[in-house]
């Protein structure tokens, strides 16, 4: 099983994501938003980070990369997809899932971790934890806060596509408690099952914005990227999203207050 871990200019998390992955016994690559071919994956992960700048919207430009005709290839055929922050936005603009995601309602930068309630065990992402489960992640984004039109609303509510919700220690879910204004406490979100495609019950595409991979520890040693270096170069060349990065060398996870992003508008 390979994994791709698909890279925009401005992306900074992908590493971070690469790592999790190898710690739990898959195998995973960088690839470049240009690619055209996904087929030899087994799945696809978007990471965090500011693609293309989040000039006009954020996801917004990502949302045209060649790479997401592939991305939207792979969900119809029942490959696993799953967006994390700054990919649950490119998956939303994608229209791979409903809704959208704006500013925090108070308009300030949310870096610090959060706790977050399994709603749902019907997807591949949720399907070893249980329902009531409590989980502890960072939250780091400025455009967090999920909107969606109330008939969508209430379909997701009904069908069962929230699998993750705001909440506090002792899982109280309640609007004081929300930290970004998401419309139902609403932190994770799933599609509709796929059991017409895979004759799999579980949701394949799924999205949610806190990153647990920065809850990790961090690596023993640098591991290098996959992809051409000059990808590397053209990246963080991307204006000030691509400088900012969540590892030093490979070897430590630099804490979010120690990786301040003053002009940036999500994560």
């Amino acid at each position: 099983m390979t994994i791709a871990v698909v890279v925009f200019p401005g992306t900074n998390c992908e590493h971070d994501v690469v790592h999790a992955l190898d710690l739990l016994g898959t195998e995973a690559k960088l690839v470049w938003h240009r690619e055209t071919d996904l087929s030899n994956f087994s799945g696809v992960v978007l990471p965090g980070g500011f693609a293309h700048g989040d000039y006009l919207r954020t996801g917004a430009i990502a949302r045209f990369s060649p790479v997401m005709a592939e991305v939207e290839r792979a969900a119809q055929i029942g490959t696993p997809v799953l967006g994390i922050c700054n990919g649950f936005q490119i998956l939303c603009e994608a229209g791979l899932l409903p809704g959208a995601l704006v500013a925090n309602r108070d308009l300030k930068f949310i870096c610090r971790p959060i706790h977050v309630r399994v709603e749902s065990t019907d997807s591949v992402l949720t399907n070893a934890a249980k329902v009531g489960d409590i989980l502890r992640i960072p939250l780091n984004s400025y455009e967090g806060n999920y909107i969606v039109p109330a008939e969508q609303l209430t379909d997701i509510e009904n069908s069962g596509q929230v699998i993750l919700r705001y909440c506090n220690e002792d899982g109280v879910v309640a609007d004081r408690i929300n930290p970004n204004g998401s419309t139902n406490n609403i932190a994770g979100l799933a599609s509709r099952s796929s059991v017409q495609t895979t004759g799999d019950a579980s949701s394949k595409v799924l999205c949610w914005l806190p990153k647990p991979p920065r809850t990790l520890p961090p690596r023993s040693k640098p591991t290098p990227p996959t992809y051409d270096r000059r990808h590397t170069a053209r990246n963080r060349g991307a204006g000030h999203a691509g400088a900012h990065c969540s590892r030093d060398d490979g070897r430590r996870i630099r804490p979010c207050h120690q990786n301040p992003r003053p002009h940036s508008a999500t994560g």
